[in-house]
């Protein structure tokens, strides 16, 4: 068992722990079960998942779902002493850390890689709806939804800020220009 310290001696840093892939939560959830059934909460800081949200089209719907955007890696705000380590390594579905060589120390991340990250997870979180624009003028897009539904056109313009589409839609051997959403078409496979 480790003697608490005085807490302001705990210096904290950030470790990449690799996990199975697809696992992330399981390690993440089993470690803060760990944490706290071994008294360990001094030594541990955050446990985090970098999460993106990404949006699909199912059915017609838009759902959105977390994704993790470094799928296998759970970082660790900790500081490893004594059996810390050890701890960490014995969760279910955790490889080890990330080091500078196989089976060498745990290498901590340097904080300017840490600020990207935290960074990036903020920014994230915060821009909810912000998506990748995944078409480009010229494409060819299936209408998948609203009145123009199962039409096929090519991309004339995009709006990025209100996420809207003008698609050159043949209808009744005529070409029209149809303002449409992201969610609205689907590109041609």
């Amino acid at each position: 068992m480790l003697k608490p310290q005085v807490v302001s001696e705990i210096k904290k840093r950030w470790y990449v722990v690799r996990a199975i892939s697809g696992k992330e939560n399981k390690v993440k959830e089993y470690l803060e079960m760990e944490v706290s059934r071994l008294k360990m909460d001094d030594f541990f800081g955050q446990i985090l998942i970098p999460t993106e949200k990404v949006f699909q089209i199912r059915n017609g719907k838009k759902i959105s779902k977390e994704k993790a955007y470094l799928p296998g890696y759970v970082l660790v705000e900790v500081a490893l002493v004594g059996e810390v380590p050890h701890v960490i390594k014995g969760i279910p579905n955790v490889i080890g850390f990330l080091g500078a060589e196989k089976g060498g120390d745990p290498l901590p991340m340097r904080q300017s890689e840490v600020n990207r990250i935290l960074g990036k997870v903020d920014e994230l979180s915060e821009s909810e709806e912000e998506m990748k624009i995944p078409f480009v003028v010229g494409e060819s897009v299936k209408v998948i939804d609203g009145p123009f539904n199962n039409f096929n056109g090519t991309i004339d313009e995009i709006n990025e800020d209100k996420k809207k589409l003008k698609v050159m839609v043949k209808i009744f051997g005529r070409k029209n220009l149809v303002e449409l959403s992201y969610m609205q078409v689907e590109k041609e496979s």
